[in-house]
């Protein structure tokens, strides 16, 4: 396994179509960032009961080993012909995809993985493993969508990233900032609110309350959490959304229209519970758009 390089674009690679795409979305952001690729395969001996004759492990670790290669090879030409160029380093792993993985996030910039795949990837984005992947990383995770299922990744359109408003947040507007910036795009920033929470929790008097002025309170609390970086950032167009409803449905709407959706790995109020449950699960499943969920 060649050393990890560090401050990689890191590429999980599993031979579908899904990963290529992923892949090559992956390229792009190394050639923006100025960084090397790094596409890693991660494959894993199955798990028998049964006696196994005596050199029957060595056939199939070798036979996995080769099929990672000709995966590898496949996602490489696919991001060649798109970034030529550019600096691509393969990885074929024998570990476990979750381990691998957040292993591979302590040296890397980013980690991108697509939508859906096969092989060693089976179910990565569905459920328990990808909450592991998305709670243990230590850079952002991407997870690479199209309009539909077989569609490549949209490249027009505003960043979008949702904030609650907390701390932990502020990851999320900087790498969000920091993408609009590098693809030349409006970073559009959403915070939903409701009428009957307030930071995670349930109002007093809920029924009581004025809509117009909550919308206004909300609407003067994400402006001051923005406007420090709209100081920093003083080329990037920066457009303030405050939204009543729920955050993956608003998220939702608001990435049909956009290239890049950026959300916090967890935080309170409209966006509690974003990788702990059904909203983590119903955002990366069904975004028109890829997703990147960043940590503190």
């Amino acid at each position: 396994m060649p050393a990890f390089t560090d401050h990689a674009i890191v590429a999980g690679i599993d031979g579908s179509a899904s990963a290529r795409r992923a892949a090559v979305w992956a390229g792009a952001e190394a050639v923006r960032r100025g960084r090397p690729l790094r596409l890693v395969q991660v494959y894993a001996l199955p798990q028998v009961k049964a006696p196994v004759a005596f050199g029957a492990h060595d056939q199939v670790r070798a036979g996995l080993a080769g099929r990672a290669a000709e995966w590898l090879a496949e996602a490489e030409a696919a991001v060649l012909a798109e970034h030529p160029g550019l600096e691509v380093v393969a990885a074929a792993r024998e570990w476990s995809p979750v381990t691998a993985l957040v292993q591979e996030s302590q040296h890397a910039e980013l980690v991108v993985l697509g939508s859906r795949g096969l092989g060693g990837f089976t179910g990565l984005l569905v459920g328990s493993t990808a909450v592991a992947v998305a709670a243990h990383a230590h850079c952002p995770i991407a997870v690479v969508r199209g309009r539909t299922p077989d569609a490549p990744p949209p490249h027009t359109g505003p960043v979008i990233v949702g904030t609650d408003g907390s701390p932990d947040s502020e990851a999320a507007i900087a790498f969000a900032c920091e993408e609009a910036r590098l693809r030349g795009t409006a970073l559009v920033v959403v915070h939903t609110w409701s009428d009957v929470l307030a930071d995670g929790m349930l109002r007093p008097h809920p029924l009581a309350e004025d809509p117009v002025r909550i919308a206004a309170e909300e609407r003067a609390r994400l402006a001051e959490q923005v406007v420090g970086w709209q100081r920093k950032c003083l080329d990037l167009p920066i457009e303030l959304e405050v939204v009543r409803g729920r955050p993956v449905r608003t998220l939702l709407d608001r990435g049909e229209d956009a290239q890049l959706i950026v959300v916090g790995s967890r935080g309170r109020g409209g966006f509690t519970g974003m990788l702990l449950g059904s909203t983590s699960q119903a955002l990366i499943a069904h975004s028109p758009c890829p997703v990147a969920v960043v940590r503190p």
